[in-house]
């Protein structure tokens, strides 16, 4: 793997370390808990007449949440990072790559309702590709596209692990901070710009259970209506995190996403990502 490539992944082996030291600082009114993954995959042959490549691949994951509570005030931050690499042979591809922040602050109107304001930041880290074309295009890169939504509204919360915000004057903001990019209007800008301003409905929903011992699943759904354009056009995204405990230090994780958004593309994108690695649960 390049250098560039391999400093990424040791980034997720500080971050872990970073996290952890975190967690001993608790405060009063504070909660944290989240999962640190990093799994990894190898394959090699020496005159395997069937056939094969020799391949490596790891993928590192941070899912950590920030919940605090006091009085009437609730204030709740999820971080989402994920990255994964895939060599097979000399060829190196991108296998995931994510930077996620959600924060939603209530305060209480009523026993499980909170007036509430919301924001969310979604970006990636490195550049993504088009493989099925010679030579390879660019098709994202770090802010291009990046999205910032926010906004006021009204917060159920159950609990930490249930809760949903609805928020029906949310400004959405994209931006894709790349000349080539922006030149051909990717991810909606109008070609030549690099932001494209939305004002309209988003309902966030957040639900965590176990699903049996040792057994996690969390479940994030985004929906966003644009008044401003196609309010039939909702975009969704879908996100189930789920992780399989076999002791203390090992654990496999399968993660699936699914996006529509028809700014990006208008067909339904899916991703799932599986893997038996290291994980730390705090």
């Amino acid at each position: 793997m390049k250098v560039k490539n391999v400093a990424i992944i040791v980034l997720f082996l500080l971050s872990l370390n970073s996290f952890s030291q975190d967690e001993k600082k608790e405060k009063e009114g504070w909660k944290k808990s989240g999962t640190i993954s990093l799994t990894l995959a190898q394959s090699s042959f020496s005159n395997w007449i069937k056939g094969g490549e020799n391949s490596i691949a790891a993928n590192g994951l941070i899912n950590y949440n920030f919940n605090y509570k006091r009085n009437k005030n609730v204030w709740d931050t999820k971080v989402i990072m994920a990255y994964g690499l895939s060599q097979i042979s000399d060829q190196t591809r991108k296998t995931d790559d994510r930077f996620e922040l959600n924060s939603v602050y209530g305060y209480q109107a009523s026993k499980l309702w909170y007036y509430s304001a919301f924001a969310n930041f979604k970006t990636q880290f490195t550049d993504g590709f088009d493989y099925t074309v010679t030579p390879n295009v660019v098709t994202s890169k770090l802010f291009a596209p990046a999205y910032l939504s926010f906004g006021p509204g009204m917060l159920w919360k159950k609990s930490d692990n249930l809760h949903v915000n609805f928020a029906p004057a949310t400004s959405k903001m994209t931006f894709v901070m790349d000349d080539d990019l922006s030149a051909v209007g990717a991810y909606g800008v109008d070609p030549g710009k690099n932001f494209r301003y939305e004002l309209g409905m988003a309902v966030n929903a957040y639900y965590k259970f176990d699903l049996m011992k040792n057994i996690s699943m969390e479940n994030i759904l985004d929906l966003y209506s644009n008044y401003l354009d196609n309010p039939q056009n909702v975009d969704v995204s879908y996100q189930m995190n789920m992780v399989m405990t076999i002791n203390k230090y090992i654990s496999a994780n399968l993660g699936l996403h699914l996006l529509y958004d028809d700014n990006a593309l208008q067909d339904i994108q899916f991703k799932e990502v599986f893997g038996l690695g290291f994980n730390a649960n705090f």
